[in-house]
Order: C-alpha cells, then sequence, then structure tokens
C-alpha cells in the first residue's frame, strides 16, 4: 500500500444537511448503474450457448473426471481459469485473491444448482501442495495434458508467445506469461451434453473480487498505484507483513 500518494487531503467537510443532500444524489446514480446491472444480466443470460464437443478429462483427488463429471450433480457449473502453470512454484497472488473469496460463497452456491470448482494446468500434485498451504477447501483440478486451458483462451504456448501478441479476452493483445485468468460457465441438460453458456477474461474477473466492492465503498478505494499491473500490491494471504496492520491513522503519530 503507498500510503504517500493516497493520503486525502483537502477532502470538502460540508453541514449534514449538505451531505444528505449529495448523498441522496448519488444514491440515483447508484440506482441507475444497479438498474443498467441487471439489464446486462439479462442479456447475459440470453446469450446463445456452444455445444462443448470435445471430452475434456481432468485429473481430480478422486481420480479422471469428465468435465461433465465436475457438474457433481447440479445442473450448473462455474470454472475459475487459476493461473498456475506446469513447474510453478505457487499459483498466481491476484488469482489467489480471487480464489480466498470462493470456500464462504460455495455453501450458497450450491442451494442455487451452481458448481464451483478451480482449474488450473499445474499437476495435480503441485495444486494439493499450494492448497493446503492456503487452508482452502474448494474443488481444485488439473487440467494438465489436455487442451481445456488452450481452448478456453487461457493458456498459451512458447508459439504463440512468441508473436508478441496472443488471443485473450476476445482480442489480439500482449501477454506477459503463459497463463491468464478467467471465468467461464457451462450448463447440463436433461440428456447430459454439456454447453458452454459464458466467459469473462480481464477485469470482467473482477466478479469473484468481493473484497473490490467492499474497498469501492471506501473513502481511499482501492488505493492502487497508476502503474499497468494494479493489482501488485496482492500477496498470498499468508506472505503479507505486519506493516499491513499498521495502517492506522494512530500508527503514525
Amino acid at each position: 500500500m503507498n500510503t504517500a500518494t493516497s493520503e486525502i487531503s483537502n477532502h470538502p467537510v460540508v453541514s449534514s444537511e449538505r451531505w444528505l443532500s449529495e448523498r441522496k444524489t448519488l444514491l440515483a446514480r447508484e440506482k441507475e448503474l444497479m438498474r443498467l446491472h441487471d439489464q446486462v444480466a439479462r442479456e447475459r443470460r440470453a446469450l446463445p450457448w456452444e455445444r462443448v464437443e470435445k471430452d475434456y478429462v481432468f485429473d481430480t483427488a478422486e481420480g479422471r473426471r469428465t468435465l461433465s463429471e465436475l457438474f457433481d450433480g447440479r445442473r450448473q457449473l462455474l470454472v475459475q481459469h487459476f493461473m498456475f502453470g506446469p513447474g510453478w512454484e505457487q499459483g498466481c497472488p491476484s488469482c489467489s485473491f480471487m480464489a480466498d473469496h470462493t470456500d464462504g460463497m460455495n455453501v450458497h452456491l450450491a442451494q442455487r444448482d451452481i458448481t464451483l470448482v478451480a482449474i488450473s494446468r499445474a499437476p495435480l500434485a503441485d495444486i494439493a501442495r499450494f492448497r493446503q498451504r492456503m487452508g482452502w477447501r474448494f474443488r481444485w483440478v488439473s487440467s494438465h495434458g489436455s487442451d481445456f486451458n488452450h481452448d478456453f483462451n487461457v493458456s498459451f504456448t512458447p508459439e504463440e508467445q512468441a508473436g508478441g501478441e496472443v488471443y485473450y479476452n476476445y482480442g489480439m493483445r500482449p501477454f506477459p506469461v503463459e497463463e491468464a485468468p478467467g471465468v467461464s460457465v457451462f450448463y447440463k441438460d436433461s440428456t447430459g451434453q454439456v454447453f458452454h453458456t459464458y466467459s469473462t477474461y480481464g477485469r470482467g474477473v473482477e466478479v469473484m473480487m468481493g473484497a473490490y466492492n467492499m474497498m469501492d465503498l471506501t473513502p481511499k478505494g482501492r488505493d492502487e498505484r497508476d502503474v499497468p499491473h494494479k493489482m501488485e500490491w496482492v500477496r498470498h494471504h499468508d506472505r503479507y507483513g505486519p506493516e499491513a496492520a499498521a495502517g492506522s491513522c494512530c500508527a503514525h503519530t
């Protein structure tokens, strides 16, 4: 956290009457945004689907499982494309920030006919080791050896990277590493056929970052530096130093 650049100074302080007036003005804008959000959600649900033709198979703690079996008896499957490649020592800190929200959500998602699973290309043993270190309980499987990550545009071959741009977030763009984040959604009908209904990438994955919504309510907001990788501040939750707890005004008096 860069407190020097994010320090708030000379912020307007007004009477209660004026504060209430301006708050009501902002409330109208918030309601407008919420209505737009609801409309976009309806349009998202109205998107056509594509049939999943390949028989993707994953390494899981229970053995080899197909994409269809990952639904775990439910009709809807949410996939976090977790950046953790073969040979990596640990998973991506930003993807870990996303995953820190998962365990608390899972019981509620299950009540709405949704299974959530993380998928990475790292071998299952590496996933299990890192999952244990982080204390997570959610299901996390390996796509190592399959085309799944490449087909859903979250892993890139050395040849693709050599060209300077890769296909990500529905367009060609530079990307610094061979793995990228994303969230994909699948539906399984009564015949067992699986359909791909939606995928989001880039800042779209903030849908999993509830902590950001809370930060956005505060005076300092996300308090991030103006650099290309805004999430540079994020660490694995077991790697934050004691300075993270010393950010109050009292600590600097």
